[in-house]
């Protein structure tokens, strides 16, 4: 038995040996750049020690990128997790209809967040958009919606949480079907309402489900990254950036690779610290059934 759990473990080596060239070696290099002042291409690296690390933290260009990340991940948690909630409890239950508003849901996951972007992008463009030709039959001039920093920021906060909240639904889907009958059949008889056995029944079940996806989107959303660039590029100026496209521009626009790599870790850090709250929050609130 020992020699074949031996031989089995040799099949993990494929795994590791791509896990550690595609990961593992990429962020060892990352951590390495970060410490030199480097153009991304030339020969020639300068050690800085910490100070890339430093101007991270005098960087009001990062601080309006890193609350825009903020907006994008926690925001886009909230309205992906409310909307595939409800709609998982609305197709919990066989009618007609069913399959299709599961389809519907679940389809924007299908289409790329660039291409999801560029396709709202012709909705709100000043020249030609839909939504000026629409508010042009009652009159009203054209608006260049996307310059304004708001707008962009809640047109990315709205297409991404849209686009991922099949996901959602499916999570909580696969929850709903797991919680055994037997409970809401003994609160019936205790003429206990629907809305009180949501809460204490539902609610508390779906705790495995509520964390597997609030914590998948919540990365999700803070890694943000192709919405961005085909919907605002991160304009005007970088009033819609996220951190993962403000590293982009400080690595190929900019040509501070050292620097890039400087925010890459400290987001990294950030999302590990979140993910770790978090999961430690979760199962704490877990009900064993």
């Amino acid at each position: 038995m020992k020699k074949r759990n031996g031989k089995m473990n040799l099949l993990y080596i494929p795994a590791l040996l791509l896990l550690g060239l595609f990961v593992v070696y990429p962020f060892a290099q990352e951590i390495k750049v970060s410490f030199f002042k480097w153009n991304g291409y030339s020969q020639n690296m300068k050690f800085v020690g910490l100070n890339n690390f430093i101007d991270v933290f005098h960087d009001k260009n990062f601080w309006t990128a890193f609350r825009n990340t903020l907006v994008y991940g926690i925001g886009s948690t909230i309205l992906q997790n409310i909307f595939g909630l409800a709609v998982a409890l609305l197709v919990d239950t066989k009618y007609f209809g069913n399959k299709f508003i599961r389809t519907i849901t679940y389809m924007p996951i299908m289409i790329s967040g660039l291409i999801m972007g560029y396709i709202m992008y012709y909705f709100l463009s000043f020249d030609n958009g839909v939504l000026n030709d629409i508010i042009a039959v009652f009159g009203f001039g054209p608006k260049d919606w996307l310059r304004n920093p708001v707008i962009g920021v809640l047109a990315i906060l709205i297409v991404n949480s849209w686009q991922f909240a099949g996901n959602c639904m499916i999570i909580y889907l696969a929850g709903l079907q797991n919680i055994p009958k037997v409970y809401y059949e003994a609160a019936a008889i205790d003429g206990v309402g629907k809305f009180a056995c949501f809460r204490h029944i539902t609610l508390p079940l779906l705790v495995p489900s509520i964390s597997t996806a609030v914590i998948l989107n919540l990365i999700g959303g803070l890694k943000l990254y192709d919405v961005i660039i085909s919907l605002t590029n991160g304009g005007p100026g970088h009033s819609t950036e996220s951190v993962m496209t403000y590293i982009s521009n400080r690595y190929f626009q900019a040509e501070k690779a050292g620097y890039a790599s400087a925010i890459g870790i400290c987001i990294f850090l950030f999302i590990l610290l979140v993910s770790i709250i978090m999961n430690s929050y979760f199962d704490r609130k877990e009900v064993e059934l």
